[in-house]
């Protein structure tokens, strides 16, 4: 008889295959349902072109204006400026004329708008409108246990005493310099070349010139003048006893006695066209000295009080030619957290000073206090590769000039560029006497009036010669200048910049201050020329890329002195992951580990050669520092490329400016130099000062107003609002250069 069937539900009991798992699923995984035929064409149609649009943006990320936020709300700003003034033309029914226009909105915009041009020695500081800016000292005097003359030595420090009138003690000072063989050398050269000059021009010299000096100098004594009988007494700052201010500015700092109760301490913020990391031990002090500066200018120079500026003023910046871009970005936040400023826009030095002389091709040298610069300007941009920073000045004319009138036994002996009054004297007597033009060079006698704060004025007489032209002839031999404290404290408080992505410095650097640093490094057999100056003052090696063919800029590397071991096959050849031949020996590796034989991977090979950061440490041990006409020379080649029709354009068209320019018979003697290079004899040189009579102090902040009132520089305002949100990255939007 066959067995009685049974259900599936009893076979499922009996046989353990019964679900107990109250329908939970086994996995986790996402089913993916079959696409319904029918429906094909749907998926085909909405899902794959959102794929390819998706993947088309991410390829086109940030390569178009309109996915920039910068660009975007620029474009929106426009549009809706467009319509409000067409809303007002509809509204008001104005008649007025487009030029009227144009001229009342330009006058409007200047009047709010506050350049600022800081400098080694002023602050040149006003409004776009304003004819001619305030120029304020860049100086801030704060409380101190001692001045700054009871700091150190005296300036410029003698190295024996002063000689007397019997001939043993002036044999002494011939057998041992006042101020070291060094300068005693260039002192003795320099008065030989000016003698010939004078010779070949026909002028007439004394054989005992020198002579005549030093005797009278020697037996000339002041003469006291009672205050009330002199009428042109100084106005001394006077500091209250029972609550004396933390600071004074300005020329009320320069202006405070030596040895006022309590001491002040005199504080430059920035040197050499860096900010000053010497005399501060801390950023924050030195950031709040320049803000304090800055604000005491607005207020006393402008009556701008700082609570005034939010979002009323704008400000114009102007920076030099090769920045350090850690000194732009903390003056950019200075401006806009500290001040408050609308907006801020920036403009380099040189391109400024083409603006305000209205050139639109020319080469630009910029002497200031205790910086030179040189660049070629052409249609509205600074060419990049010729631009040069030289670290000297119309400070070091001063220092050079005070040396050898005491060489000369200058009566007033006990001179220290330490105290306010010799400070403010020897500036006096600089911008008096010193000259580069031979025709007035003879033996004269001059005089001038020393004010010391409680003490009654003294008149000294004082003969001199060739000094006052011996001085200013430095810019053609800076070899004379001291340069052996301008490194002090450098990358002490700020570091350099660095690239966000691959780690290296990205300081701008051009390829002719490249050349500059290359020929002042020590040379390999341990001589050196007259040209050079490294970290400790002493000589390099000549400039001798100067009138090489330009076609192709030289491969620079300041580290070629270097012996590196090298082999034919360079690992920078190739960028590709595939391991080494077997057997191949592997130079720069990190470690010993990887010398082997075997396949070894490329991201254990090390370059050979210095990194980009060991390259701008050898560069910061060096002061940048070549003639003036080299440098412009160096500056042309650079920037025209070997084209000649381009070298003539820039030769016939240099202008000087700055403070230090102020020199008679500069560009006649920069001319007679330029045209002495063989190379350049036959083209026609000409160095002018600015056009218009205009004061070459002022002529970059002149045409920084002038970029600060036009339309087009729109495009280069950083507004408060994008700062806030991108920080100093705005900077590569809104420059006009490439930052």
């Amino acid at each position: 008889m066959p067995p009685a069937k049974k259900s599936g539900r009893a076979l499922l009991r009996e046989e353990g295959l019964e679900r107990t798992d109250n329908n939970l699923k086994s996995h986790t995984w996402p089913i993916v349902q079959m696409i319904n035929q029918k429906n094909y064409y749907t998926f085909v149609l909405t899902v794959l072109p959102l794929v390819q649009l998706l993947n088309e943006s991410c390829r086109e990320y940030l390569k178009r204006e309109d996915q920039v936020m910068v660009y975007r709300q620029q474009q929106e700003e426009s549009v809706k400026a467009a319509l409000q003034q067409a809303k007002d033309k509809s509204m008001d029914g104005d008649t007025m004329d487009v030029d009227e226009e144009g001229e009342k909105e330009e006058e409007m915009l200047g009047s709010k708008v506050i350049v600022i041009h800081p400098g080694s020695q002023n602050l040149r500081i006003g409004l776009a409108s304003d004819a001619l800016p305030r120029s304020v000292p860049m100086v801030i005097a704060r409380r101190s246990d001692k001045a700054e003359f009871e700091v150190g030595p005296p300036y410029p420090n003698r190295k024996k005493a002063d000689a007397g009138e019997n001939g043993e003690e002036e044999e002494e000072q011939e057998e041992e310099p006042m101020f070291g063989p060094e300068f005693s050398h260039q002192l003795r050269e320099m008065s030989t070349e000016l003698k010939q000059r004078m010779r070949n021009n026909k002028r007439r010299i004394l054989p005992n010139s020198k002579d005549l000096v030093i005797s009278y100098n020697n037996r000339t004594a002041a003469e006291v003048v009672k205050e009330h009988n002199d009428p042109n007494r100084v106005e001394w700052t006077e500091v209250p006893q029972d609550s004396p201010p933390e600071y004074y500015v300005g020329k009320e700092a320069l202006r405070i006695p030596d040895i006022s109760k309590p001491r002040y301490r005199l504080l430059w913020p920035i040197r050499h066209g860096w900010l000053n990391e010497k005399d501060y031990n801390n950023k924050r002090k030195l950031l709040a000295d320049i803000s304090v500066i800055l604000e005491e200018g607005m207020r006393t120079e402008l009556g701008i009080a700082k609570r005034d500026i939010r979002g009323t003023y704008s400000a114009v910046l102007v920076i030099p030619d090769l920045y350090e871009k850690v000194y732009v970005n903390e003056m950019l936040e200075l401006l806009f957290k500290d001040f408050f400023f609308e907006q801020v826009c920036i403009i380099q030095e040189s391109l400024a000073a083409s603006f305000g002389a209205g050139f639109s091709q020319a080469c630009i040298v910029d002497i200031g206090a205790q910086k030179t610069s040189v660049c070629c300007v052409e249609e509205g941009m600074c060419v990049v590769e010729s631009r040069l920073n030289l670290k000297y000045g119309g400070a070091d004319v001063t220092n050079t000039f005070i040396k050898a009138l005491l060489v000369s036994q200058f009566p007033y002996r006990d001179i220290n560029l330490w105290r306010r009054y010799d400070y403010l004297l020897a500036e006096e007597l600089k911008l008096k006497y010193y000259t580069l033009n031979d025709a007035v060079i003879s033996v004269q006698v001059c005089d001038f009036h020393l004010r010391a704060p409680g003490s009654d004025t003294k008149k000294y007489s004082f003969k001199c010669y060739d000094e006052v032209m011996i001085a200013p002839m430095g810019y053609f031999n800076p070899k004379i200048f001291d340069h052996s404290y301008k490194l002090e404290g450098r990358r002490s408080l700020l570091e350099r910049s660095y690239d966000i992505y691959d780690g290296k410095p990205d300081d701008p650097i051009s390829t002719a201050q490249l050349t500059l640093y290359q020929a002042s490094r020590p040379s390999s057999n341990g001589n050196a020329s007259v040209n050079e100056v490294g970290a400790d003052g002493g000589a390099a090696t000549p400039v001798n890329s100067l009138l090489l063919t330009p076609a192709k800029a030289p491969t620079l590397n300041p580290f070629s002195h270097i012996n590196l071991e090298t082999t034919a096959a360079t690992p920078r050849s190739s960028i590709a992951g595939s391991p080494a031949p077997e057997g191949t020996p592997i130079f720069g590796a990190s470690t010993p580990a990887f010398n082997f034989g075997g396949p070894v991977p490329f991201s254990h090979v090390v370059p050979i050669g210095p990194t980009p950061l060991e390259l701008a440490e050898e560069r910061d041990k060096q002061v940048p520092v070549c003639p003036l006409d080299q440098a412009i020379v160096e500056s042309i080649t650079h920037a025209s490329k070997g084209d000649e029709k381009k070298i003539k354009e820039y030769l016939g068209s240099i202008m000087i400016v700055g403070g230090g320019s102020q020199v008679a018979g500069l560009n006649h003697l920069l001319e007679e130099r330029l045209r002495g290079m063989k190379r350049y004899s036959d083209f026609n040189v000409m160095v002018a000062p600015p056009p218009r009579e205009l004061d070459p102090q002022v002529i970059v902040w002149k045409g920084s107003s002038v970029f600060g009132k036009l339309k087009s520089t729109n495009d280069s305002w950083i507004r408060a609002a994008e700062y806030d949100i991108l920080g100093s990255r705005l900077l590569a939007y809104r420059c006009l250069w490439l930052y």
